[in-house]
């Protein structure tokens, strides 16, 4: 009961900033320690870094994808179907706390929001028509990733093709970056398409930093890995819930949520609260003032739940920053 009590008034920023320290440099520098935690990682952990501890499982799906079809749909197939299954185990334990967590794209996101904050520099927020037109958008990036490579192996498009996300990703020139490597910011004139492909990614990696800065989780909208996530997110056993009868809509959660998610405030009547922009950093449930209104189960278990002592708590360790 102590240890229950203990996780709902617990101070989640600290511990929120303390674990995506530890994440970044275990996925960016890894590397340097020999630490190599597969192919098949539910964030952008990118391959074009050197030194990476784990690959974002994109690149390697992209590179399966692109096989002569009568060589995907052979007993070959059975090394893509290990990949996915084992993408999904790392997927299926944390939900989508990777966005939130662990993935270094989200991290770098959060640190330009905090320099904003420095700045004392307002953000900006979307409308709710942009909102929704920005939440589809990931859905076009995720069939980029699935569906071109199918179109490599039938001689739809020509070789050049493989991989198209990965070289338009903002993680192919950030996270390099952080290890000293500025290499992949060029554009590539050997033919109309790297051109196209490198000049969109140098692009929207400029785009990545500047809107990261003014707007929380900028990428994030466009990210076809949240995508993906969310497709898959019934199979997950880290739930977030929301029990609409004890809830007020006095739209705390929504104000602390980055992404803007007003169905956390406003929906009373699905138990089941995550959406496919959820990042899980669940700020709204540390910022509830209702009992048991919004929670965190683990199966059948609450781990972290909304609570009168713990919202006045950490209110009040706010209010002495």
């Amino acid at each position: 009961m102590k240890i229950k009590k203990a996780l709902d008034r617990i101070d989640l920023r600290k511990y929120r900033f303390l674990i995506q320290l530890v994440a970044f440099a275990l996925f960016v520098y890894g590397g340097y320690l020999a630490i190599d935690l597969g192919r098949e990682l539910p964030i952008f952990s990118c391959g074009y870094n050197r030194e990476h501890g784990g690959m974002c499982y994109f690149m390697p799906l992209q590179h399966q994808l692109a096989r002569p079809w009568d060589r995907l749909f052979s007993a070959e197939s059975l090394g893509v179907l290990t990949g996915f299954l084992i993408f999904l185990a790392w997927f299926v334990i944390f939900n989508k706390a990777w966005c939130g967590y662990f993935c270094p794209l989200g991290t770098v996101q959060d640190w330009l929001t905090s320099l904003r904050k420095f700045f004392k520099i307002p953000y900006g927020t979307y409308k709710e028509e942009q909102f929704k037109a920005l939440s589809k958008i990931k859905y076009i990036f995720l069939a980029v990733v699935v569906v071109m490579p199918l179109f490599i192996g039938v001689g739809l498009l020509d070789g050049e093709w493989r991989a198209a996300f990965c070289k338009m990703c903002p993680g192919r020139l950030i996270t390099p970056m952080f290890v000293g490597d500025f290499s992949q910011w060029f554009l590539d004139f050997s033919s109309a398409t790297a051109l196209f492909l490198t000049f969109f990614g140098v692009a929207f990696s400029a785009l990545f930093l500047i809107g990261s800065f003014f707007k929380k989780r900028f990428f994030c909208f466009f990210c076809p890995m949240s995508a993906m996530h969310y497709i898959f997110s019934p199979a997950a056993i880290l739930k977030l819930k929301k029990n609409g009868e004890r809830c007020t809509k006095c739209g705390d959660c929504y104000r602390v949520c980055d992404m803007q998610i007003k169905d956390i405030a406003d929906d009373v009547n699905s138990e089941n609260i995550l959406r496919d922009d959820c990042i899980f950093c669940l700020k709204c449930v540390a910022s509830c003032p209702e009992e048991d209104a919004l929670r965190v189960d683990l199966l059948k278990w609450t781990v972290f739940r909304s609570t009168k002592e713990g919202f006045i708590e950490r209110m009040d360790k706010e209010n002495d920053r």
